[in-house]
């Protein structure tokens, strides 16, 4: 790639960047970029979201100079919600499939685990659903010790988590512990994620930032192909092949499409899903309040 082509790439890339709404870009180095999610009033996950996420994961995969990709959030409170459909599935329906022929989010999750630099969610408050898949789906992961929620409530609302954490959970954490983060559908703390190993470590959180900024500054300064194929190494025998992850999310639309679950669906809603409630503070433990027994 010629000086020019390499300057109108970057020109591109900023023009592209300057457009999103749900994110934030700041390229600290040319090996090193800080992510911020900035959507109001939760961060949930939208079409928007995931379309702005897929734009960057490509950016990712061209940039020859990269090494190290932080995300964060600028809500202390709320990391990533969860997914929202706006009411509206057809938003999500029409983002299509990816390169991997996978439908958008599976795609881009797919994709971001694959990169050929290293990816580190700074996690400060909560990541539920598909803000858990996300967590999931990057290399690294530092939680706030005292400010960090983290879980997968789908089956307390009657379906099946449709981004296949079950996948990366699994081999994550253990198939028994996998088994109670999915199936009790409850919160865990920053301690107990550690403990799990959901996450690497958690931090104090008056630390988290510059622990993480320091760490990403050192990969920053190492060989882009060491990294690389170091990487990629440890992704043959630890990522899920992409045959794994569809069947979760063909499951998830049959579940969620059946009254019951359209009913859960508008009592969480009523209850204050997808504002800066209570409810969305309190989820793992308030989600049974949607139950028709409850």
């Amino acid at each position: 790639m010629s000086t020019n082509d390499i300057s109108d790439a970057s020109s591109n890339s900023t023009a592209e960047a300057s457009k999103w709404t749900h994110l934030k870009l700041d390229r600290r180095s040319p090996a090193h970029w800080r992510v911020t999610f900035d959507h109001p009033p939760i961060n949930t996950i939208t079409a928007t979201t995931v379309a702005e996420l897929a734009e960057l994961v490509a950016l990712i995969e061209q940039d020859t100079d990269l090494h190290v990709v932080v995300f964060d959030s600028a809500n202390p409170d709320f990391y990533l919600a969860h997914y929202d459909v706006e009411n509206d599935p057809g938003k999500t329906a029409a983002l299509g499939v990816g390169p991997t022929g996978m439908p958008a989010w599976l795609d881009l999750l797919a994709r971001l685990s694959r990169t050929p630099v290293v990816t580190i969610a700074l996690i400060r408050g909560r990541a539920r659903g598909a803000g858990s898949e996300f967590i999931l789906a990057c290399d690294l992961r530092f939680a706030s010790r005292e400010n960090t929620l983290l879980g997968q409530f789908e089956v307390g609302i009657g379906v099946v988590p449709g981004g296949a954490p079950m996948a990366r959970l699994s081999r994550l954490v253990g198939r028994g512990r996998a088994l109670e983060i999915l199936l009790v559908a409850d919160d865990l703390d920053g301690p107990r994620a550690e403990q799990y190993g959901y996450v690497n470590r958690v931090i104090a959180d008056d630390q988290l930032d510059a622990e993480v900024d320091m760490m990403a500054t050192r990969l920053g300064r190492f060989d882009h192909e060491a990294i690389k194929r170091t990487k990629s190494h440890v992704d043959r025998v630890t990522l899920p092949p992409d045959s794994e992850l569809p069947p979760a999310t063909a499951d998830f639309r049959e579940l969620f499409a059946r009254p019951a679950q359209q009913a859960q669906w508008a009592r969480l809603q009523e209850l204050g899903l997808n504002t800066a409630s209570d409810l969305e503070r309190s989820l793992g433990r308030r989600v049974v309040e949607s139950l028709p027994d409850a």
